[in-house]
């Protein structure tokens, strides 16, 4: 045993040694005047989650929040083999990865990578440590110990209406920001694209013929479902370049306008349609392309080592960028948003994960799909920064050479790019193109690959396609949820989540909110202000969080949330009050019926701002109340001891911290803390 220890010490040495070493190549420190190669990056990220898994997360989950597995968990408790029911640690996750990993890991970075690639990627290593997988843990641990209730709920709970209320407008907010900007992407990389267009239209019969598949032909046979699904999707990759190059490819060309349009009905369908039909599908399908893509970009990184083109830092850091309009702080952090803390996470972690959760100590999953998804940041980030810089910003603007060239970013190889992927890649802005070229890149040097970069284009199209369509019909319904409930106080039937005219009504108002703003903003409106309304809702969750400690007698560790709320909260407040008065500045120069998309921008990002003010202040308020003078409160806590025998036929204890000492007092109607 003390040689296995000695073993595994020298391990953590040896991977503190090389991350670190792979972490100086990276900043400059060794080899300043070189290019990186971005292998070193790969290294660098993994060893720090690799040691941050092992030594933060556990720290957390022992000290902090104290994971017991002799407490139990709703899953087990309240299973009701739909909505509570105990899954397997491995299942568990790769269901909770699958759903946090949208397309905001991919795009972020991406245009992020304007500031230079040692920013970018700082902020996914260290932010996702020290914020992102706090905050999914801590509100999974959360919503694991009060019955699975979700954010606003947990929020309403221990901070009240005004917060509860805030957190709920929060939610939607971002939901309609972040499909607005997750479909604006898809917009301009299909617009006159009759291949891509095509594949991503086969999709939705393909997700219908598995629905169908698996609920009325096959019940059970998932194999089987999962082996037609991947034949049929590329089969759809092989064939759309058939159909691009037939006399039937005009009918798969479309503008923008009737993308947009085209998307909307999409998302209207996916919303009202039963979530077996084409939702669940649709999104297992896109798990297998998000685990084998990754898993063949990270192969290719490995195998080829390629370059980093970009400078470490650009000039466009003190702003001025044709993508991002504004200076590294606070832009960055809010435009790569996803890949390092993302808001949207919490609602999945007090959404379906802590119904499925067996065991307490499974709730590490937290910590560590948050690690993996900023990874696939880190991916991204390489993708985009092998590309010539000129190339990247020709693909990701829509500035003509001369200009670029006068910034001291001349395109090299857009016009060999554009010949290689059988597609004009230049003009196409939102980070879904740059990101799929530079995929096609690395994927074509490899062996015997040289030959197909067109499709390896168009595959990475698809991956970030499913990624994007998935986060929109999944998000269009759950902001269609949020209004049915807000609704339903006002007007009961609403409140029946089946009750149709309540469904049409919500989904067209949700459809049409992000379908307007892609119509009328660009992305550097658009992304920022979903990055700001997704730091918001990350603040608002660290918030929760730190409430959540203070209720569970952790006040010595507060900082570990209060902290990155604190950085976070800054972050969404000073990019607000910036964007604000961009926006009206860029108003102030067009007309009535262009500026007024503007003023609508203006309008929300200030609200934004309110809303971020009213809860921290509020919170801080009740915080102050709690720590330093001691008043009483309750708690929503909900923890059940086992008293023996097997987990089928547990025997429960029920535990009651009526202290009077702590002045702790369990909320009404309820017999358990």
């Amino acid at each position: 045993m003390p040689r296995m220890k000695v073993a595994a010490n020298l391990l953590w040495v040896v991977l503190s040694i090389l991350g670190a070493l792979a972490l100086a190549h990276v900043v400059g420190v060794l080899n300043p005047g070189e290019k990186v190669n971005g292998l070193w990056l790969v290294v660098a990220a993994a060893c720090i989650y690799v040691l941050a898994y092992r030594f933060y997360g556990r720290w957390l989950a022992r000290q902090v929040v104290g994971l017991n597995n002799q407490h139990v968990t709703p899953a087990v408790r309240l299973n009701d083999g739909v909505n509570f029911h105990p899954t397997n640690k491995v299942v568990l996750f790769g269901h909770h990865f699958a759903a946090i990993a949208g397309a905001g890991p991919l795009l972020g970075p991406v245009l992020a990578a304007q500031f230079g690639f040692v920013p970018g990627f700082l902020w996914l290593v260290i932010g996702a440590v020290l914020a992102g997988a706090v905050q999914d843990f801590i509100i999974l641990v959360a919503s694991m110990r009060r019955n699975g209730r979700s954010l606003p709920e947990i929020a309403h709970d221990e901070l009240g209406s005004i917060t509860g209320t805030a957190t709920a407008v929060a939610v939607l907010f971002i939901v309609v920001v972040a499909l607005a900007g997750l479909g604006f992407a898809v917009v301009n990389a299909l617009y006159h694209n009759a291949w891509g267009t095509f594949t991503i239209a086969m999709t939705i019969p393909i997700g219908l013929i598995m629905g169908f598949y698996l609920q009325k032909f096959r019940p059970g046979t998932v194999a089987e479902a999962s082996i037609l699904g991947v034949v049929l999707l590329v089969a759809a990759v092989l064939l759309g370049r058939v159909v691009a190059q037939s006399s039937y490819g005009s009918l798969f060309e479309f503008d923008k306008p009737a993308l947009v349009l085209l998307l909307a009905g999409y998302g209207f369908l996916a919303s009202v349609l039963p979530g077996w039909m084409l939702l669940v599908p649709r999104g297992y399908l896109s798990t297998f392309m998000k685990l084998g893509v990754v898993f063949l970009l990270g192969l290719g990184v490995i195998l080829m080592a390629p370059t980093i083109e970009m400078p470490r830092v650009t000039s466009f850091a003190n702003g001025g960028g044709p993508i991002i309009p504004g200076t590294l702080f606070p832009f960055l952090f809010i435009t790569i948003a996803c890949g390092a803390i993302s808001g949207f996470h919490s609602l999945v972690s007090s959404g379906t994960t802590p119904k499925m959760i067996e065991q307490e100590s499974q709730a590490v999953v937290g910590y560590a799909a948050m690690l993996l998804e900023s990874f696939v940041g880190v991916m991204a980030l390489i993708a985009a920064s092998v590309l010539i810089p000129g190339d990247y910003l020709a693909i990701n603007t829509t500035l003509g050479t001369e200009t670029l060239s006068a910034m001291g970013f001349a395109p090299s190889r857009i016009a060999e790019l554009s010949q290689m992927v059988e597609v004009d890649v230049s003009g196409r802005p939102g980070g879904a193109v740059s990101l799929a070229v530079g995929m096609a890149s690395i994927f074509a040097a490899l062996p015997g690959m040289s030959g197909l970069m067109a499709y390896w284009y168009q595959f990475a199209l698809v991956f970030e396609a499913l990624f994007i369509l998935t986060t929109i019909d999944t998000g269009t319904r759950v902001a269609r949820y949020l209004i049915q409930e807000m609704a339903g106080r006002v007007y009961a039937p609403f409140r029946q989540i089946n009750w149709m005219p309540g469904v049409l009504l919500s989904s067209g108002l949700v459809v049409g909110g992000w379908s307007y703003l892609i119509g009328t903003g660009s992305i550097s409106t658009i992304w920022p202000m979903f990055g700001a309304a997704n730091q918001l809702l990350g603040t608002l969750a660290l918030c929760i969080g730190t409430t959540v400690l203070i209720k569970m007698w952790k006040s010595p560790y507060l900082w570990v949330t209060a902290l990155p709320m604190l950085f976070v909260g800054v972050i969404t407040l000073t990019g607000c009050y910036e964007m604000f008065w961009m926006f009206l500045k860029k108003a102030a120069t067009l007309s009535a019926g262009q500026a007024f998309a503007l003023y609508l921008d203006a309008i929300l990002v200030s609200a934004v701002a309110i809303l971020g003010l009213i809860v921290l202040s509020d919170s801080v308020w009740q915080w102050y109340g709690y720590v330093v003078l001691k008043k009483p409160f309750r708690s929503s806590e909900v923890v059940v001891m086992a008293g023996g025998g097997t987990a089928g036929r547990m025997q429960t204890v029920l535990c009651q911290h009526d202290d009077e000492h702590r002045r702790f007092k369990l909320p009404h109607g309820t017999g358990c803390c």
